[in-house]
């Protein structure tokens, strides 16, 4: 190698910012006064999106209404949802805007599912049982077959 030469290295990526689609749906849950808005990148962790955003509504009303003027600024950037679910009954609607997957959904609903506990890291990942443990433990017996 020559004094000049320099050894290559792999490119850094630089540190990821919001997005314009990021920072508009945020915008949106902010104005329609989302509660407990939380906000995740979840590259490297799922194909489906880069970031899921969960947030809360006080009702079943308020729910649809957030969901439906994320829906609303999203097209008018031209962001076209892929798909929208729930929105008929409110408890729950899901929006898919492609890079980014939006729940809104009653607080009861968000603590039964505890869809956070997807993206969030384990405080105690619980220890890997030794391999004869486990498949003692997950042995069934079977029943013997009937006579004919």
């Amino acid at each position: 190698m020559t004094p000049t030469a320099r050894p290559r290295r792999a490119a850094r990526r630089a540190p990821r910012g919001s997005s314009a689609l990021e920072t508009l749906v945020l915008t949106a849950l902010e104005e329609m006064k989302a509660v407990n808005i939380r906000h995740y990148d979840v590259r490297g962790q799922s194909d489906v999106a880069d970031v899921m955003i969960i947030a809360c509504g006080n009702s079943d009303r308020h729910v649809r209404a957030i969901a439906e003027r994320t829906i609303e600024k999203a097209r008018a950037s031209r962001h076209r949802p892929l798909g929208v679910e729930g929105l008929r009954d409110g408890e729950w609607v899901l929006v898919d805007l492609q890079d980014v997957v939006i729940h809104v959904m009653l607080p009861r609903v968000r603590e039964f599912y505890a869809i956070e506990q997807l993206w969030e890291a384990p405080l105690d990942a619980p220890t890997p049982l030794p391999r004869r443990a486990r498949s003692a433990r997950t042995r069934t017996r079977r029943a013997p077959a009937p006579a004919r």
